[in-house]
């Protein structure tokens, strides 16, 4: 895989900076990782760190709302953003030329939001990510699981109790102050990264960088990162039977496991690619062709960098398989894999698996600012981009059984069970 170039640079501001050039197409990829997500929020006021990737795009003192979008279209652009856990991020694409016009409208919205943040625009996007909500979990057949689960597997109060999402008494509630004191905490210079990548003069992008960014202060009273403590193991297992309007019965098993970062999780995430990807995996030849106990099958492990990640499976039952019995051959198959551990095959199929998807992701210069933010943002160490594979590679069967061993035990397991409410009723 072709080495990913790396310029960092630090703003007295505390903004870090990653350039990454290259010429090959005519395009630029600017992208800002904030470290703020769910996992900041406050008991009570959830879902904040998401409706604010939404107010983000609502104008700021020099752009109107709703004109980040047409300004980056108009240059023949696009753009985007999402939240996490662990991070919010927002990114543009745009034709080499036009990077100062992003970098402008990013620095912009983290300099003078605030001012042009008003009650109207707090509603009507209060009301966006309500139907989102609506749409997404509420309305859709096993669509709060990953709220469901992950309430199950942290404890109340642990920052990853509450979903990303958020509830809708706590949107409900979220006042113009709320809102406003979250930005003024979170959204500074010195909790960012801003990557560059693509068709660009590092000289001139550091001077436009500095132009723009360098005049926005740092929060000097940033609150220190949130308390991520948590027991490795579980304990006891935990269960919970969901009746609702679901077409059939579906089993979701999760398993706190060592933080994104760590060889551990390395190995785990061999491991849930063994298990759950694609039609060669464990799960899929076992329980779907052979068995034909399950429909579907997948497995991953949440890159989560707080206290403990987590290990996920999910199997959806045939028609007319009891849920105990697509439980058991599931468990079976896990368990088989941590006491043998992956074949030789097992383990060259993934790493080809992942070679392919890390070096048709990075030819992707959205994509590769994107990695460069993350790694910068969470370990501080945008050269990681340049491991990813080697670190997959360094896996060997023993480490993927010395680490399905440790996390997948009944005592560290919690199922999840969702049934056809007519079916339970009868």
């Amino acid at each position: 895989m072709a080495h990913v170039p790396i310029q960092r640079h630090l703003l007295d501001n505390g903004l870090r900076v990653i350039l990454s050039p290259d010429p090959r197409a005519p395009l630029v990829a600017v992208n800002l990782w904030y470290d703020v997500g769910s996992k900041h929020e406050k008991p009570g006021k959830t879902g904040f760190a998401h409706l604010f990737e939404h107010m983000m795009f609502q104008g700021s003192a020099n752009v109107e709302k709703g004109q980040h979008f047409s300004l980056v279209q108009a240059a023949g652009g696009t753009l985007n953003a999402s939240t996490w856990l662990d991070r919010t991020n927002y990114f543009e694409t745009l034709p080499g030329h036009e990077l100062e016009l992003a970098l402008w409208l990013e620095s912009d919205r983290m300099a003078s939001l605030l001012p042009a943040m008003t009650q109207e625009k707090l509603d009507n996007q209060r009301d966006v990510v309500k139907n989102e909500r609506r749409w997404s979990v509420d309305n859709q057949p096993y669509g709060d699981w990953d709220e469901r689960i992950q309430a199950l597997t942290y404890p109340e109060g642990h920052p990853y109790h509450h979903s990303t999402i958020g509830s809708m008494e706590d949107l409900t509630a979220a006042s113009l102050h709320d809102v406003g004191e979250f930005f003024a905490t979170y959204y500074a210079p010195n909790n960012a990264v801003l990557t560059v990548a693509g068709d660009f003069t590092p000289d001139d992008a550091l001077r436009m960088i500095e132009r723009y960014f360098g005049p926005i202060p740092a929060n000097d009273e940033l609150p220190p990162p949130p308390d991520m403590t948590v027991d490795p193991i579980l304990g006891t297992p935990v269960r919970e039977l969901v009746r609702d309007t679901v077409p059939l019965p579906r089993i979701y098993l999760a398993h706190r496991i060592p933080p994104f970062g760590t060889d551990a999780f390395d190995a785990l995430d061999v491991a849930a690619d063994v298990l759950g990807a694609g039609r060669a995996s464990r799960l899929y030849a076992s329980l779907v062709r052979e068995q034909r106990v399950a429909q579907d099958a997948s497995v991953f492990a949440f890159p989560i960098v707080g206290g403990a990640a987590m290990f996920a499976v999910w199997v959806t039952a045939r028609p007319g398989v009891a849920p105990e019995k697509l439980e058991a051959a599931t468990i079976a198959e896990i368990d088989r894999l941590a006491s043998d551990g992956p074949t030789e095959a097992d383990l060259e199929r993934v790493n080809n698996l992942h070679a392919a998807h890390a070096a048709g992701t990075l030819e992707r210069i959205s994509e590769r600012a994107d990695r460069l933010s993350m790694y910068t943002c969470l370990f501080d160490d945008p050269e990681r981009i340049n491991t990813e594979v080697s670190r997959w590679q360094a896996v060997d069967a023993g480490r993927v059984r010395d680490a399905l061993s440790a996390s997948m035990r009944p005592e560290n397991r919690v199922t999840l069970t969702y049934v056809p409410a007519k079916e339970a009723a009868a």
